[in-house]
């Protein structure tokens, strides 16, 4: 602590990120990075932008970025914002939109960012149990049992559970809440989630949330985006030109487009994925794990007779890293990434091993 500084520094708890640990020849688990790299064709074109233009800004609206995802989701470029990374666009969110006089509502077990942000800004919030199996429930989220929220956001599937609420339930929730915004999180959704994009152009207060870390496997370039009503954008529009009017470099834009272009890789890549993830969930219920049910790039796992930080520490020992919540309720879960499938394989034969 120093005395320079400010009250509201004294005052925050910074979100931890997922360790990025220096080990030889590591299993890394831990941070729900994509197994496989970009698309080809991104790399190629982060290659050629490598040039002499790099002395020169970027295009301060990534209007070249936005386009392209107004044709990939079917909305128009008004109805897109591009930022550095899901949790700039979020941090700009949680600013523009969800600071009201009623307190915002997200579940107790959710993004451990989520209470970071309100702390920054002041935002007065609600957490909200998730129900005995770790589901959020949707009547929790209905005015007329828990009265007007001042906003929602939750991310589906939910982090780090895995669960996914069906995209008739978002919508229930969408529509029962027009006095406020509602932010769906959907940072895992291309792995076997629904999108409540097409709900967009149906309610003026949905505000859709995606990265291209996760499924698009550019977790080291930065790039998150938000589909929503103009008006939503604009709002974000204001709050970004008032803290960086260039978030996105040339890289970033260049790497991006090529990856949503790449339509194919990005099939092939996700669904190689989701089959990982099904045969994991198999290997670990071999070897006696409970796991809930993921539509995300992980499972959220726990041992009945082994205590879940100690599994994490000898898995350690074996150079593989998963990660472990020290936090009520989910204290004896793993969440694991799901790697490629010699990765996966390497991590249940350590689990057997340590298991006896």
């Amino acid at each position: 602590m120093s005395q320079y500084w400010s009250a509201v520094v004294h005052g925050l708890t910074p979100y931890v990120p997922g360790e990025q640990p220096k080990i030889a020849n590591l299993i890394k688990l831990n941070t729900n990075e994509h197994p496989y790299g970009p698309s080809p064709r991104a790399i190629e074109a982060i290659r050629a932008e490598a040039s002499d233009t790099l002395r020169l800004y970027p295009d301060p609206t990534a209007e070249r970025l936005k386009l392209a995802l107004a044709a990939r989701y079917g909305v128009t470029a008004k109805q897109v914002f591009v930022g550095n990374g899901s949790d700039e666009v979020l941090a700009h969110a949680f600013m523009a939109l969800l600071k009201h006089d009623r307190p915002l509502r997200f579940p107790d077990i959710s993004y451990s960012f989520y209470p970071v942000y309100c702390g920054l800004y002041g935002i007065d919030f609600e957490t909200v149990a998730l129900d005995e199996n770790l589901a959020i429930r949707t009547e929790d989220y209905l005015p007329e049992d828990n009265g007007a929220a001042g906003g929602i956001i939750f991310p589906n599937p939910n982090a780090p559970t895995g669960r996914a609420l069906p995209l008739a339930e978002i919508e229930r929730i969408v529509a029962a809440n027009p006095q406020c915004v509602v932010v769906i999180d959907e940072a895992y959704v291309d792995f076997g989630g629904e999108s409540a994009i097409p709900l967009v152009a149906r309610y003026p207060n949905l505000l859709v949330v995606q990265t291209f870390s996760k499924s698009r496997s550019l977790a080291g370039l930065r790039v998150g985006f938000a589909i929503g009503h103009p008006d939503l954008i604009e709002a974000l529009d204001r709050v970004k030109d008032s803290f960086n009017s260039y978030p996105l470099d040339r890289l970033a834009i260049v790497g991006a487009v090529a990856a949503i272009e790449d339509e194919e890789y990005f099939e092939r890549t996700r669904h190689a994925v989701m089959a990982t993830r099904e045969q994991l969930v198999a290997d670990l219920a071999s070897v006696g794990f409970e796991v809930l049910p993921s539509t995300a790039n992980f499972v959220f796992a726990t041992h009945p007779t082994r205590d879940a930080a100690e599994l994490a520490a000898e898995l350690r020992k074996r150079a593989i890293i998963v990660r472990h919540f020290r936090q009520p309720r989910i204290e004896q879960f793993l969440r694991i990434t799901v790697g490629t499938d010699d990765q996966c394989k390497a991590l249940i034969g350590a689990l057997r091993e340590i298991l006896g």
